[in-house]
């Protein structure tokens, strides 16, 4: 998601630079080429926005399916845990951070940037909270995935 986000507002420039299709190039450069590119990072941001939030959903599904095998497992309490830690995880950031993110961000379409409007830095601050959720959970999923791999071959 992090990747995918970044190149959501990376791909605006690289469009706005260089596109292969002349169309596109015809219409940005009609609609001239600030206002082009606050339009698209707009579209990028609602698109982001979206995919977090499905993301969060689709975590979800992914984690109670993944308890309900484990579960089926000898000796699977410790992998059913660290399962249970990502679920809840996965739900602090779907009530506590994901919401105001969405709001804030939203606050903060076609507003100038110099000087850096107030909110920035909540959502700066929440941004960097969802991005360290997300490494432990991918952590804690290394961890599970190493667990069972070794209760397999025992």
């Amino acid at each position: 998601m992090m990747v995918m986000a970044t190149q959501n507002f990376y791909t605006i420039d690289r469009l706005l630079a260089d596109s292969p299709n002349d169309v596109f190039k015809s219409t940005a450069d009609a609609m001239a080429n600030p206002t082009a590119r606050e339009m698209l990072r707009y579209l990028s941001s609602e698109l982001n926005r979206l995919y977090f939030q499905y993301w969060n959903l689709a975590q979800l599904v992914i984690g109670v399916v993944a308890l309900w095998l484990v579960s089926s497992l000898p000796e699977s309490k410790p992998a059913m845990w660290e399962i249970v830690s990502m679920l809840l995880v996965v739900v602090f950031l779907m009530v506590f951070i994901t919401p105001p993110l969405v709001r804030i961000g939203r606050t903060m379409d076609f507003i100038p940037r110099d000087p850096v409007p107030p909110q920035m830095r909540t959502f700066g601050l929440l941004h960097a909270t969802y991005t360290v959720l997300m490494v432990i959970n991918l952590v804690l999923g290394i961890l599970v995935t190493l667990w069972i791999q070794r209760e397999q071959e025992n």
